[in-house]
């Protein structure tokens, strides 16, 4: 049987990772070695950084949940702890947005849970 040398694969794969460097300083995106490792790092960060987003997300919409409950009286905890005992699942994303685009129906829910 013949023999199959790799040069066509190793080719594209070159070029796939020079693809991914483009618009990287200096060698990193002209040679396959550097761009390889600035590529790699470049993927472990945008893998951290989405989950770095989720988390801020769900910080700001906690941040603003509680502002708006202190303002009916009644803290983040007290609140969320009020919601789950009556049996009202509405996720943090949606309170939030409540919080602030509608006011009125976000004291309703308040008064709902001190009651």
């Amino acid at each position: 049987m013949a023999r199959i040398k790799g040069a066509v694969k190793a080719k594209a794969k070159h070029k796939r990772t020079l693809k991914l460097a483009r618009g990287y300083r200096g060698a990193r995106s002209k040679q396959y070695r550097a761009a390889k490792q600035a590529v790699m790092r470049a993927m472990a960060a945008a893998f951290a950084g989405r989950k770095q987003t989720k988390r801020e997300y769900r910080r700001l919409w906690i941040a603003r949940i509680n502002a708006a409950a202190r303002t009916n009286g009644v803290s983040y905890s007290q609140f969320m702890h009020g919601l789950k005992k009556a049996g009202i699942d509405i996720n943090r994303k949606m309170l939030a947005e409540m919080a602030v685009n509608d006011a009125a129906a976000f004291t309703k829910l308040a008064q709902m849970v001190v009651s």
